[in-house]
């Protein structure tokens, strides 16, 4: 009676099989002349952002200009901070693609903005508070009222502290 024998474990990156050692003169593994290579972090795969910091919007007055124009200022809102974004990091949709994105296909927006100050973050090896996931706050979220003021409160602050971490102090509207 024979018993099952468990396969030896899977070999890791750059170890040597020691069955193949054992063929080589002396017995010695093979040394390969390449190092391994260490992990890169991730703001290293990214350049980093050298442009001129954006402006700070206050949270507030901009969801209220946004109910007093009849959601016309979103609009200005999403071009201002699409724009900002690509003068600052050199990546990104800008403020015309941004917008026509937003008139166009109006829910996509939220995803792309909140993904694009993530990836602010993530380029400066920060951690991000918030992601294209944090879009789904505002669609389907609107189906209980309060997820689009969520979204824009999470992702305006998002932004906000990433400017004023760059030395931004005074918020303004345009």
């Amino acid at each position: 009676m024979t018993t099952p024998q468990t396969p030896p474990p899977p070999r890791q990156h750059g170890q040597v099989d020691p069955d193949l050692a054992s063929d080589r003169p002396g017995g010695a593994p093979q040394q390969t002349p390449y190092a391994q290579m260490p992990g890169l972090p991730d703001y290293a795969l990214f350049p980093q952002p050298t442009g001129q910091p954006g402006r700070m919007r206050p949270t507030g007055t901009t969801i209220l200009l946004v109910f007093v124009t009849l959601g016309i200022w979103a609009f200005v809102y999403y071009y201002q901070v699409h724009d900002e974004m690509r003068r600052h990091s050199g990546q990104g949709l800008g403020g015309v693609l941004a917008l026509v994105i937003s008139i166009v296909f109006g829910v996509v927006s939220p995803f792309l903005l909140s993904n694009e100050v993530g990836q602010l973050y993530d380029r400066r090896g920060q951690q991000s508070p918030v992601s294209a996931l944090t879009g789904l706050w505002f669609f389907p979220g609107l189906f209980i009222l309060v997820g689009p003021f969520i979204w824009f409160i999470r992702t305006n602050n998002a932004l906000n502290e990433y400017w004023r971490g760059l030395g931004v102090t005074e918020t303004t509207l345009v």
